[in-house]
């Protein structure tokens, strides 16, 4: 589902990074919360392309996808 975003311990400390580069999709993700486009981002970062843009993007969202599970009591 998400084949761009990669997890490696080597790899700036096992946080999701992109295709195995030293970048981290928090870093993508403030970028664009800062504003930038995702052209500003790629002149920034030549080697990262709109697909690992997008890729970011949809990790978020679906890390993002709260689900509420009531608490129920355990019977005494």
């Amino acid at each position: 589902m998400f084949e761009r975003i990669t997890f490696d311990p080597q790899i700036m400390g096992g946080r999701a990074c992109i295709r195995g580069m030293r970048i981290t999709v928090s870093l993508v993700l403030s970028l664009i919360a800062n504003g930038m486009s995702n052209q500003e981002i790629i002149e920034a970062y030549p080697y990262l392309e709109v697909e690992d843009i997008e890729a970011c993007l949809k990790y978020a969202a679906f890390l993002a996808n709260e689900e509420i599970h009531p608490f129920t009591e355990m019977p005494a």
